[in-house]
């Protein structure tokens, strides 16, 4: 790191404003053996910046105040923004302006949410609302509170080009979204989700960077031509000046843990960051990050999402591991979504029996090193090393949605019997769930994939792409074009529907399953060894069981069959009480439900009419 302390890696490139009114400009430039900095507006002027050993270049000027605009002239006499820019105002192709690290924060008592007590509400900040700015969605914030939502979860909002993307094409890290309302509309928000008691966690892609307005590369090796990744080229961790490159990702991370006051980080398809260093890249990443934390008194969780269902990521690094704080469990989602709906085309194709649902119930995992169908090898690794709440499952979210050709959300897949399992399967798991906008209420709107990319040798290249993707599927219709403005608006969501008829009754559902998992001890405080599960195949029926203490308190039905069934399921004896069945009418059921109490004396006959949850508590 050169001497620079790893907490401040953070105000070590860019421009940074000083106390006194002054502004340091400081970028690494090893490919230029000189950098002139081209101050914009206010005032037009050319500025020498000094050079050191290891190619950064710097210079400090007084009296450069917020907003001044700027770009670097590198040695071949091109032009480019500030690879560290913290605010593009007028796209990725213009001027970088310099950003105001102060801000009138009201959070000085505020100290996070431990991961093991999130429940994770997954949103796109440009189709949540009709304004699609983060100053929208604020006035939501009472309503996602009522719910139960402990954490809003923001898909990836540094700077990309045009004003309509997912946000994994972004191509400035530092730089939040000006047409979402710029640096000061994401303080604004976090500010206010501290005051309502939310956490705000921001999807983060380290393993490559968008096409479109990328240059880092014509400042320094950013980049490796050694690996590839699906979607560009290959950071560089691992390689020659990969230091720097690792200083650079490291402080995007404590950028947004410090200057904006996030509370933590979903690191984006970590298994397309390839890294052979003794050290890994994303174990350097939770060091630094943990370090702050600590300092702070606030929790900053990292999250891995990988398909890899490596228990490395999560492992303590004393053991071996990576020491990152959660991971993804894909395999929740997959068995789940199989057995609802009976799809088992492309990845589907390793799924769709109960037992795996019930092995993911149990492990966090399906796959822990079983041969692998779809991936023709074997997959995964051993998880018994970490904990329950380290895992975080979905039924529904931005990928497994807007991957389908017509972005399909799981309420025009299945019944809504189907859709109120899925949430009670969810939401009562041992593990730690995200909701995906708009889920709550089945919110109909698509949510499709869109771009407003100014290359149109790019913007055919992505409808190419789109297509090929959808090969290992049997999904029918035309696919809507990602460039068209009318697929963007397609996505927002409606939100009046949460207060009417059934959407308001499966939001009830869902508002219920999160007040027993936060109240029930044995839901609440679940481990990896306080779980048990118990499978009925011929039934399409597992029992998953919680223990407090020495004692089964709660337990969990899920029943997938289409017809009706009878299945016996061992419970210990004992009076037991029905504290939620699906099918209860206040959730849109049919109201067919199972008694109020039974007494079990070691087992139990239970009858179900078809997809259903119930949830028991010892009495």
């Amino acid at each position: 790191m050169n001497g620079t302390e790893p907490s401040s890696l953070h105000e070590q490139i860019g421009a940074r404003r000083l106390p006194d009114g002054s502004c340091r400009f400081r970028v690494w430039a090893p490919r230029s053996r000189q950098v002139t900095l081209h101050l914009t507006a206010p005032e037009d002027r050319l500025e020498s910046m000094g050079r050191d050993d290891h190619g950064y270049h710097e210079i400090v000027l007084p009296n450069i105040p917020a907003g001044t605009r700027y770009l670097f002239r590198l040695e071949d006499g091109s032009e480019r923004p500030d690879p560290a820019s913290r605010h593009q105002p007028d796209g990725v192709h213009e001027a970088s302006a310099v950003f105001d690290p102060s801000f009138a924060w009201t959070d000085a008592g505020w100290q996070g949410i431990p991961l093991r007590d999130h429940v994770f509400y997954e949103l796109h900040v440009g189709t949540f609302t009709k304004e699609g700015t983060f100053d929208a969605i604020i006035p939501h914030f009472a309503s996602l509170k009522d719910l139960g939502v402990t954490a809003i979860e923001l898909m990836p909002v540094a700077q990309f080009p045009g004003a309509r993307n997912w946000g994994y094409d972004g191509v400035y890290p530092y730089a939040a979204q000006h047409s979402y309302g710029g640096p000061d509309g994401l303080r604004h928000l976090v500010n206010a989700a501290h005051a309502a008691g939310m956490a705000v966690v921001l999807d983060v892609v380290y393993n490559h960077l968008g096409p479109e307005g990328n240059s880092l590369g014509c400042f320094a090796p950013y980049f490796t031509d050694a690996y590839k990744t699906p979607w560009g080229e290959a950071i560089n961790y691992d390689g020659a000046e990969s230091n720097h490159v690792r200083d650079y990702f490291v402080g995007n991370a404590l950028s947004w843990q410090v200057d904006f006051h996030l509370d933590g980080l979903r690191l984006d398809a970590v298994h397309a960051i390839r890294d052979f260093s003794a050290v890994p890249f994303l174990e350097e990443l939770g060091v630094a990050c943990r370090a702050h934390a600590e300092r702070t008194g606030r929790a900053f969780p990292l999250i891995a999402e990988s398909d890899m269902n490596m228990a490395r990521h999560i492992l303590p690094r004393a053991g071996g591991g990576y020491g990152l704080d959660g991971q993804w469990s894909d395999d929740f989602h997959h068995s789940l979504h199989t057995l609802l709906t009976g799809e088992r085309d492309g990845y589907y194709k390793d799924y769709g029996a109960v037992h795996h649902l019930a092995r993911v119930m149990r492990d966090g995992y399906t796959y822990t090193g079983q041969y692998s169908a779809y991936r023709r090898h074997r997959h995964g690794s051993d998880p018994s090393g970490t904990e329950v709440r380290q895992m975080v499952v979905c039924a529904q979210n931005h990928d497994q949605v807007g991957n389908r050709m017509l972005g399909d959300r799981l309420g025009r897949l299945v019944s809504a019997e189907g859709l109120r399992t899925a949430a009670a399967a969810m939401l009562l798991s041992p593990f730690v769930p995200l909701l995906f906008m708009g889920e709550e209420y089945a919110d109909p709107a698509p949510f499709l994939y869109f771009t407003s990319h100014g290359d149109p040798g790019l913007v055919e290249a992505v409808r190419k792409g789109r297509r090929a993707e959808f090969a290992a599927f049997a999904w029918k219709g035309e696919l809507p074009d990602p460039q068209d403005p009318a697929t963007f608006e397609a996505c927002r969501l409606s939100h009046g529907l949460a207060e009417k008829g059934t959407h308001a009754a499966l939001r009830r559902l869902y508002r219920r399953a999160i007040q027993l998992r936060r109240e029930l001890p044995a839901l609440s405080g679940a481990t990896r060894t306080s779980v048990s599960v118990e499978e009925h195949a011929n039934q399409q029926t597992i029992c998953v069981r919680y223990r407090e203490g020495e004692k089964e308190t709660v337990v969990l039905t899920l029943c997938f069959a289409r017809e009706p069934v009878e299945v016996e399921c061992s419970l210990p004896e004992g009076t037991w009480r029905r504290v939620l069945d699906t099918e209860e009418e206040i959730y849109g059921g049919s109201g067919q439900v199972r008694p109020e109490t039974l007494t079990s004396t070691g087992s139990v006959r239970w009858s179900f009419a078809g997809v259903t949850a119930v949830l028991w508590r010892r009495a």
